[in-house]
């Protein structure tokens, strides 16, 4: 590392300075419940040999809590995948269905908001458009934190509802769907060539609520690249230069996943399986009625505590597809 023309390349040296980091990180922990695990051992040889009943409380307690967080490690140690520690880039679409499926929407949206939140990751919202009547159409939403697309590349896929719906005055049960599209933020260090002259960029007035702060200029920004046909907008920022700079990354990291779902289903092709990603080849069901029930049905991971489900304690599910993954790739 000591050629000066390395460290004129910053992005270089943040990103292998970011994997010195993690990998302190890593080691620490290591360390910390290597320590943890040797002194609630030498505890528990003490209170045999002194007959102390009362620090089995505290023992069972603590190697609960060690448990909790070995099991955490582990599952930190599987996201090896090469952009597994990039931020996510999420986007929800709402199915077939009208308020119903729009509403459903944005039921997933709060879930993974919330799951989210309680990772301290920072959540960002590129684009929302909202429901005719509520919910939301689409959303893209940018999650930055540790790993935040190695946990949450296992959402991608269409995700069932079954309820008895609340727009519904007859009481009936429906079924909504919503397709959920996951992405890692690509940075400068990746080469993803854009031609200029393939772009055709469009601005219009940015959607809202009304009131004082509705966006009266057009700062909103929809980028088409024209040999793919992908479409990005943006209008979460105030300034039209800054939504285009968010559309921009959006398109870099579409543009990237294109060409690795070409590559992945290539693969498939040769080993002769294929598993499309459409409506009707649900990932995860999500039964309200007539009984409580969320399954996954790649894992058959599963828990009738739909309601801790939707308020963000999704890890079973996302464990239990880096577990499969990790079978499978072994």
């Amino acid at each position: 590392m000591s050629d000066p023309a390395f460290w004129e390349q910053p992005e270089e040296a943040q990103k292998i300075a970011q994997e010195v980091t993690r990998l302190k990180d890593s080691i620490g922990q290591h360390r910390e419940l290597a320590v943890r695990h040797s002194d609630l051992a030498t505890l528990w040889q003490l209170g045999i040999e002194e007959a102390d009943e009362s620090v089995y409380t505290e023992i069972t307690a603590s190697i609960a809590g060690l448990e909790r967080e070995l099991e955490q490690a582990a599952l930190t140690l599987m996201l090896s995948g090469e952009y597994d520690g990039n931020n996510a880039i999420l986007t929800l679409h709402a199915g077939a269905g009208g308020t119903e499926a729009q509403d459903w929407a944005q039921m997933l949206l709060r879930m993974y908001v919330r799951w989210a939140e309680k990772r301290n990751f920072k959540v960002e919202t590129l684009d929302f458009l909202a429901g005719d009547e509520a919910g939301v159409k689409s959303v893209t939403l940018m999650i930055s934190g540790s790993n935040a697309y190695g946990y949450l590349k296992a959402e991608k896929g269409v995700h069932r509802l079954v309820r008895i719906s609340p727009f519904d005055a007859s009481g009936r049960r429906h079924t909504s769907f919503a397709a959920v599209d996951v992405m890692p933020e690509i940075d400068d260090s990746v080469e993803i060539t854009i031609n200029p002259v393939d772009l055709r960029v469009d601005t219009f007035r940015a959607s809202g609520a009304g009131g004082q702060h509705i966006n009266k200029t057009d700062s909103a920004v929809r980028i088409t690249h024209l040999p793919t046909g992908v479409v990005v907008q943006c209008q979460s920022e105030r300034s039209q230069i800054q939504n285009r700079e968010q559309c921009m990354r959006l398109l870099r990291a579409r543009l990237f996943e294109l060409e690795r779902q070409k590559q992945d289903d290539k693969k498939a092709e040769l080993g002769g399986e294929y598993q499309a990603i459409e409506w009707g080849s649900q990932i995860r069901s999500y039964v309200f009625h007539p009984y409580n029930l969320v399954k996954d049905h790649r894992t058959a991971a599963e828990t009738g505590n739909v309601q801790a489900v939707m308020d963000g304690e999704i890890d079973l599910f996302l464990e239990a597809y880096l577990k499969s993954d990790l079978n499978t790739q072994g």
